[in-house]
Order: structure tokens, then sequence, then C-alpha cells
């Protein structure tokens, strides 16, 4: 991996950072204005830039070794250049005159599992071009911006949840959001628990799955229902509903209930338990499990030492979450990850061990 000085021949005039992040309830709720609760990952990335004389944008990208350009008015051809050149078009709509940059990009959020890597992205090139340009951005306002980056630029329909958690949230916290009035607050993971992320081995991208389309279903059930989105729907007034979008209407509404439940300075094993339900609402009501990650799930809930564990993210593949008893994590990941495998799939750790304090490192081979 090249550095931005062996790139571009010279250091660059500002550089800023962003986590990813792992959901622990909440999944597909925030496009439907209701209650989610992520929480960052230790792992960031890093976007460093400086204005050139090129009169063009020019994008390295260090995970990759592939560079790209792109300009106001012709978009990059790689895609995780999409990403950064939606931001700058964003910052342009809003009447901010971004300058040709030389753009280094340096990651350590997995890619195409579930854990915010392209929120990472934007969050951190938005901050780099406030600290550059100076702009009156602030976390909020450079989350909406991330957002509709990577709705006009990306081709995903994304809710606020990604950008707003890689802008405000912090390892070792939950960060509960109501997605409508955007009112937060920090709030402490459960007690004697720690999170465990773990790879299905099963890469997903988002805009190219049922992703798109969920969102519609859910905008559906609301114009059928007469309201403005499903986060004023309740259990009694969807039955008028077809069976598929009465199926994820009540994921929606059952999974608004399950946030605000563990809100409530509950138990490792009650949160546990809403981590239990949520996956099977997802599986069953929103249809966006596989069956290797129903598989990886299971055996992770079978453990003794694991209060409760789900799918994270949008789905079709990539992450799993579990919260386990504290200290017996990664004996867990070990386990399963010796259980789950198969000459054809893989699980892998994601993310270290995330408990109350600093975030344990440790690496598990298979």
């Amino acid at each position: 991996m090249k550095t931005f000085a062996e790139i571009y021949g010279a250091a660059p005039q500002a550089i800023a950072d962003a986590p990813g992040r792992v959901n622990l309830l909440g999944e597909h709720t925030d496009y439907n204005d209701g209650f989610v609760l992520p929480t960052a990952i230790p792992q960031r990335t890093q976007v460093s830039i400086s204005k050139n004389e090129q009169g063009i944008f020019r994008v390295y990208a260090a995970q990759f070794d592939d560079a790209a350009q792109f300009s106001l008015d012709r978009p990059p051809q790689n895609h995780f250049a999409e990403y950064v050149y939606g931001c700058v078009m964003e910052l342009h709509k809003r009447g901010i005159t971004v300058p040709a940059l030389d753009i280094h990009v340096d990651s350590t959020v997995p890619i195409g599992v579930g854990l915010s890597s392209s929120a990472a992205l934007e969050v951190a090139t938005l901050r780099a071009l406030k600290t550059l340009l100076d702009l009156d951005l602030d976390d909020i306002a450079i989350a909406r911006v991330a957002q509709q980056a990577e709705i006009n630029y990306a081709g995903l329909m994304c809710g606020i949840l990604d950008q707003i958690a890689s802008s405000l949230g912090s390892t070792g916290t939950m960060l509960f959001l109501d997605t409508r009035t955007l009112e937060r607050r920090l709030l402490a993971l459960p007690a004697d628990g720690e999170i465990l992320v773990i790879h299905s081995g099963v890469n997903r991208t988002l805009a190219d799955t049922g992703y798109n389309q969920r969102r519609s279903e859910c905008f559906e059930a609301a114009r059928q229902l007469g309201l403005s989105s499903l986060r004023d729907a309740n259990l009694k007034m969807i039955n008028q509903l077809p069976a598929a979008l009465q199926r994820r209407a009540r994921h929606v509404i059952t999974e608004n209930e399950r946030v605000l439940a563990a809100t409530s300075d509950v138990a490792a094993a009650q949160f546990g338990n809403l981590m239990n339900e949520s996956h099977r609402s997802l599986d069953t009501d929103y249809e966006v499990s596989t069956p290797d990650v129903n598989r990886l799930v299971a055996l992770l809930q079978q453990e003794p030492t694991v209060f409760g564990a789900k799918m994270t993210g949008g789905g079709f593949g990539g992450a799993c979450v579990a919260l386990c008893r504290q200290g017996r994590a990664r004996d867990v990941a070990e386990k399963v990850i010796g259980l789950y495998a198969t000459p054809d799939i893989h699980a892998s750790l994601l993310v270290p061990i995330i408990g109350a304090g600093p975030a344990q490192v440790f690496s598990v081979n298979r």
C-alpha cells in the first residue's frame, strides 16, 4: 500500500477519519422514521487530501492499490470513487466550491459485510473537506450530506443510520437514535456483555440486492395505510395489507418496539432475547437473511455464553453480531468459526471484541 506522499509527491493538507458501525438492533427502521441502536467499531477509514493544479480530482484507494479520476461533469468509473464524487457533488449543490483535489483513502473497515464501509468513507471525506475548506458543517450536517451522496451517486436508497453512526457513534457505547427527530443519546452496553462480530463468508452489494425493493415495499405499505411512514403504524391496522406488505410492516413495527425496550437499561439476557427476536423477524417477515447467515446465527445462539445473536446490516449476506458474556467472546468465536466452516464457505472474525472498556484485539485463523 502506497502513502499519500508516494502517490502525489507531497504531504496532504488535511487528514480526517471516521469509523464503521455494527447495528445491534433497529434493522431497516431508519428509512421508516424509526429507532436504531448501533455502536461504532474500532476500524476506521482515513481520507487525506490536498488541492492540486491538475484541474481534475484524483483518488487513490490504498486497500485496492487502485486509482480513479473524475471531474464535476464526468463521474468516476471506479465504484469506490463514486462515494467521494457524491460528497463533492452534494457540496456543489449546496453552493460550496470544491477545488480539484488529490485524495488518498486508507481503510481498515471490512467492505461488503454490513459494517458501513461506504458511510465511513463518506463521513471521512466530508470531515477532510471541512478541515481543508473551513466549512460550516456540524456532525449532523455531515451525516445528511453523506446520506444524499450514497442515495444520489451510489444508487442505494438508504436511511440515515449508517452515516449518523459513523459521524456521532463511539466504540464501547450504543447510540440510540430517533431517525425522525434525530433525538439521540449514548447508552452503556449491557452489563456483563461484550460484542462479537463474525462474517458469514457471504458478501453482498446492497444496491444490487433487494434492499431498495424492501424500502419501496415499506413506502407502499405506508401509502396504503394512509400514513407518512410505518413509524406511525401499529399491528392492528396492518391486517388490511397484502400478505407481503403486512410482513414488512410487522417487522418495522416490532423492531421499533425492540429498540425502545433495549434502551431501558435491560440485563444482558433480555437484550440478547431482543436480538434473537430481531433475527427471526428479519428472516421470516423482512426476508433479508440467507441460509448461511441463519446457520451462523443458530450456532451462535446455541452457545451457553451467548445471550443473543442476529444478522446485522442490510442483509442478503454479510456479518452477524452476538452479545456474549464478558470474557467469553474469544472462546465463542473460535468454536463457532470451526463448526461453521465447510469446504465452500468460511467465517471470519471481523471486529475486535467490543466491551465497555477498550476493544480487545485477537486473531482467529481457520
